[in-house]
């Protein structure tokens, strides 16, 4: 027994010595650093085929215009508004400029009329609103909201539309205050079958928000395409197509070639590739402009429900502006 007691500290350094390695656990790899925003808000005037060689003076009034907007929405989304309330405040600022195709600036349809269509979504409940062929209504992004909050429909037209707009308070005005003199020219040119600026054919603006609430809201306006035929309505204010809002997924807004949004359902397509396939929205951004729609179409801006923004385009240019909580603030036009 004395023996035994003897060998077996030596026999058990044997085993430990004979023993494999035991294998130790690695640690997790560190996650990512990213930055959680508060808030954060998408804008844009418009894609196509929008010119380099632009001269300084009105670069930078497009530039200037989308800094206008995009600081109303910041201020306001700093301070805590919500999101609703600050997508048509921001869109009340790009229909009220005669640069970008919307409310003031307006394109010319075949008829020589102003027609504008709006849309606007709630991405709590999918509440939304949308009016189509007004020509007397100042800013339609705020008919849009009425017809969410204050009626039970979804979608407006023309003298039903401006007839609620009377019920509801909302401001209208003479059609010549549409008039522009570039817009109108750029018809004349359509007319004598001249080629058209593909900017001023798709033009659009539009606006996403996260709010500090965590809700998401999302609004597009536009004055269609110069020289559209009679009647004829495009993706804005189409729910889905141009423009979506779902907190679970994202808000979004887009502007181009209106048929091919809506043939495509771009934006909820945008929304149901992050709700059921698991991407986020940057990657279901590109996914849809760059693989289903055709090269030129135009494009997109979304805010993810955390916080990412998404500003894509397959067209040459798109005017567009971000801002968020972590202290971001650009404006671009082209790549």
């Amino acid at each position: 027994m004395k023996t035994v007691r003897k060998l077996l500290p030596t026999l058990l350094l044997i085993t430990a010595c004979a023993a494999p390695e035991a294998p130790v656990a690695e640690a997790p790899a560190p996650a990512a650093a990213t930055e959680q925003v508060n808030w954060a808000i998408a804008i844009h005037g418009g894609a196509g085929v929008i010119s380099k060689s632009m001269d300084g003076v009105r670069k930078q009034a497009y530039v200037s215009g989308l800094e206008e907007a995009l600081t109303v929405g910041r201020d306001m989304l700093a301070e805590g508004a919500e999101g609703l309330d600050v997508v048509e405040q921001v869109i009340k600022v790009l229909e009220d400029s005669p640069l970008f195709n919307a409310g003031k600036g307006a394109v010319f349809t075949n008829d020589g009329k102003n027609e504008l269509d709006a849309a606007i979504m709630d991405g709590r409940d999918l509440n939304c609103g949308a009016v189509s062929g007004v020509s007397t209504v100042k800013n339609p992004i705020s008919l849009a909201r009425r017809v969410m909050t204050d009626s039970r429909h979804v979608f407006f037209v023309r003298e039903g539309a401006e007839r609620f707009a009377d019920e509801m308070g909302v401001a209208r005005v003479d059609p010549g205050y549409f008039f522009v003199q570039r817009r109108w020219d750029a018809l004349q040119k359509v007319l004598e079958n001249e080629e058209q600026d593909a900017a001023e054919k798709h033009g659009t603006v539009g606006c996403v928000v996260l709010d500090r609430a965590g809700n998401l809201a999302a609004g597009t306006s536009t004055g269609g395409m110069t020289n559209k035929r009679f009647g004829r309505v495009g993706d804005v204010p189409v729910i889905g197509a141009g423009t979506y809002a779902k907190n679970k997924t994202a808000a979004i807004s887009c502007t181009g070639f209106g048929e091919q949004f809506i043939r495509h359902t771009v934006a909820h397509d945008v929304s149901a590739l992050m709700e059921y396939r698991g991407m986020s929205v940057r990657e279901a951004a590109e996914e849809v402009i760059h693989k289903k729609l055709d090269k030129g179409d135009g494009g997109l801006i979304a805010v993810g429900h955390n916080g990412e923004i998404a500003l894509v385009f397959n067209s040459a240019g798109m005017f567009r502006g971000a801002a968020d909580s972590s202290g971001r603030f650009d404006v671009a036009i082209w790549e």
